[in-house]
């Protein structure tokens, strides 16, 4: 639901090379964090997980449109370093297939990644901190909700910075829209909002953009994270080593004791 689906030569130069300043340097950190055996045998399922983002982020659930994203589950299945690899692949990916366009790669990837790092750092925190009480799916859940407001809250913020209304497919929108008539006659037109009336016009729009999209959200939010929760418990109980390996070992040593306990209780 926070992947930005913009067209080409709607936002803002300026943004569009911010986005991929932050990602470039993102992906330039991460991916030197892993080398040598430990890519090589992480890399395959890093294909699994992108694969997997891109078919359900192209399905919409009809009638309110939203889609799922799964950057929760991939964060805590490859961790918070190779995900953001795999989420910028995914967005390249749709990008190609019209899913927004090659502009927004960038902010998309950084959206995204910003979900996943703190979807897998609340997800750990509440593991050890509150393993007792919390279960897998429990933690996994509320990680995921948590995650996905953050995102979609960057995403109208992005939106507002730009200073584009929502409304428009281009910045350089015309005066008025001549549509033609359904039937035989007198084509129909539609006066838009002028030139100095443009800025207010922007403000409500990005109003209710914001609207539309926690409207959506609170059906979506919880779903997502109810099915990212059940499906990282069904794969703790057959392979909980899969979601260990994500974290480093500092990780895997402070949170023995929250596992053994998860394990005792599922």
């Amino acid at each position: 639901m926070s992947h930005i689906h913009i067209p080409d030569g709607v936002l803002p130069l300026w943004i569009i090379l911010l986005g991929w300043a932050i990602t470039g340097v993102a992906l330039f950190y991460v991916s030197r964090q892993y080398v040598g055996q430990e890519l090589t045998r992480r890399l395959p399922l890093v294909g699994v997980m992108a694969a997997l983002m891109v078919v359900v982020q192209s399905i919409a659930i009809l009638p309110i449109g939203y889609h799922f994203n799964l950057t929760v589950l991939t964060s805590i299945i490859l961790g918070p370093g190779l995900a953001p690899i795999a989420v910028f692949l995914v967005n390249l990916i749709l990008a190609l297939f019209g899913h927004g366009g090659i502009t927004v790669v960038g902010l998309n990837t950084f959206v995204l990644g910003t979900e996943m790092v703190l979807g897998y750092h609340l997800f750990r925190g509440l593991r050890t901190a509150l393993g007792r009480w919390l279960g897998i799916g429990l933690s996994a859940g509320v990680a995921t909700m948590v995650s996905l407001m953050t995102g979609s809250l960057l995403m109208i913020g992005i939106v507002a910075l730009s200073a584009v209304n929502p409304g428009w497919q281009t910045p350089h929108a015309p005066e008025r829209l001549i549509l033609p008539s359904p039937t035989v006659g007198e084509p129909l037109v539609i006066d838009l909002p002028r030139t100095e009336d443009r800025e207010t016009g922007n403000l409500v729009a990005v109003q209710r953009f914001a609207l539309l999209v926690v409207i959506l959200g609170l059906v979506g939010w919880p779903i997502e994270a109810v099915i990212t929760g059940l499906i990282a418990r069904y794969i703790y109980s057959v392979g909980p080593d899969l979601l260990e390996a994500a974290g480093s070992k500092r990780e895997q040593r402070s949170s023995e004791k929250a596992i053994r306990r998860g394990r005792r209780k599922h």
